[in-house]
């Protein structure tokens, strides 16, 4: 497995709890505050821009994770007939009953959410747009003919070692089963190798 771990960079606008379909799931600015003004918790985001149409059906990546020896724990009120959906757009993932999951969201270049993937795919081709390189230009010409992207979300304080490689084999999957590049916060851009061909980490002076 590729590793992939200790990521923060331009985390997207997304709140959850729980699964939820497309009208259900809430889309805040990432400068929200909690309401009784306490400590906002830090998430860790990344996320895999995917070139193929749809994302398979949830059941897909579950039996994955169980045949690279992971243990996916799904939502206890979750229908079973929800990993069948095509056109799923958050599940919380867990890897250890003792830790919180990791939340996993699909947003498509159409549909109810077509504007956070417009508002996405900008941000990053934009932010590609200051690197000169072929690599950049590669990875820029990948994320202009994405068609979803899967983004995966943790609190960088409860996850542990488990945790990571469970992230990665998300990660994994979507980038071998639908065509995608894989993005870290504060890290970049990695190949299919799981080499890092665009660095976007944070370098201070």
């Amino acid at each position: 497995v590729v590793e992939y771990s200790r990521f923060h960079f331009c985390p997207p606008r997304w709140v959850d709890s729980g699964v939820s379909k497309a009208k259900e799931l809430p889309i805040v600015p990432s400068t929200a505050q909690p309401a009784d003004g306490g400590k906002t918790e830090e998430y860790q985001y990344s996320r895999v821009f995917c070139q193929k149409e749809n994302s398979p059906p949830l059941r897909l990546l579950v039996e994955f994770l169980k045949s690279h020896g992971q243990t996916p724990i799904t939502p206890p009120d979750m229908d079973d007939s929800l990993l069948d959906e095509w056109a799923w757009v958050q599940v919380a993932l867990g890897y250890d009953r003792n830790r919180k999951p990791i939340q996993v969201f699909c947003i498509r270049d159409r549909g109810s959410y077509q504007d956070v993937f417009d508002t996405e795919k900008k941000l990053f081709l934009d932010i590609l747009s200051a690197h000169d390189d072929i690599e950049a230009g590669l990875v820029r010409g990948h994320i202009e003919r994405s068609r979803f992207i899967l983004t995966t979300r943790f609190l960088q304080d409860d996850l542990t070692d488990e945790g990571y490689d469970f992230n990665g084999w998300i990660l994994e999957f979507y980038q071998d089963q639908c065509n995608g590049i894989v993005q870290i916060d504060d890290q970049g851009f990695y190949s299919p190798q799981g080499h890092l061909v665009v660095d976007l980490s944070f370098k201070g002076e």
